[in-house]
């Protein structure tokens, strides 16, 4: 084989992948019941969804990962217009998580603290797969991810580097 041929490989590879990447990115889930919702902070969307399928009874708690530490419980209500009886019981906003990974790290914790063993994951359709993919190396096996994307429109530049994240993110899975 020609060292064209051997370059050519994994290049097709990774733009078959790429293009997997941007046009089947993932979809909302229908409504159905799990322990939690779990929603890592970013693109908008994210939080407003968590909210209806939490306000819907899809879900007993939810936690908000990777807030911002100087974010105010109150800030949070009112921007959201989230319902003080619904804050006061069911939605938890997690303060320790500074990345994807760190959401998942707080997200273990927290689901653990609960002995929950099932969640729903909300986030933006070009995250989901990086954020299901650092869930999963963090929770035990007896726990369920339903995966519910946010439908976005996102840029190019944004698709490109979320997909070399994935990648990063499998090969570091398939090295650990």
């Amino acid at each position: 084989m020609t060292l064209r041929r051997i370059l050519a490989v994994p290049l097709i590879a990774w733009a078959l992948g790429f293009i997997w990447f941007t046009v089947a990115l993932p979809q909302p889930a229908p409504q159905s019941r799990t322990d939690a919702i779990v929603v890592p902070t970013g693109s908008g969307g994210r939080i407003q969804r968590g909210l209806e399928m939490l306000q819907a009874g899809a879900a007993e708690q939810m936690l908000v990962t990777g807030v911002d530490a100087s974010v105010q419980p109150g800030e949070f209500v009112e921007q959201f217009a989230v319902p003080q009886r619904v804050m006061d019981c069911c939605v938890t906003l997690g303060f320790s998580a500074l990345d994807t990974r760190g959401n998942a790290r707080e997200t273990a914790e927290w689901l653990d603290e609960r002995n929950y063993h099932s969640l729903r994951l909300v986030t933006a359709d070009w995250h989901m797969r990086r954020a299901a993919a650092e869930l999963e190396d963090q929770l035990p096996d007896n726990v369920t991810v339903l995966r519910d994307a946010v439908r976005s429109e996102p840029s190019l530049a944004t698709l490109f580097m979320e997909y070399h994240k994935l990648i990063a993110v499998r090969t570091l899975q398939i090295l650990g």
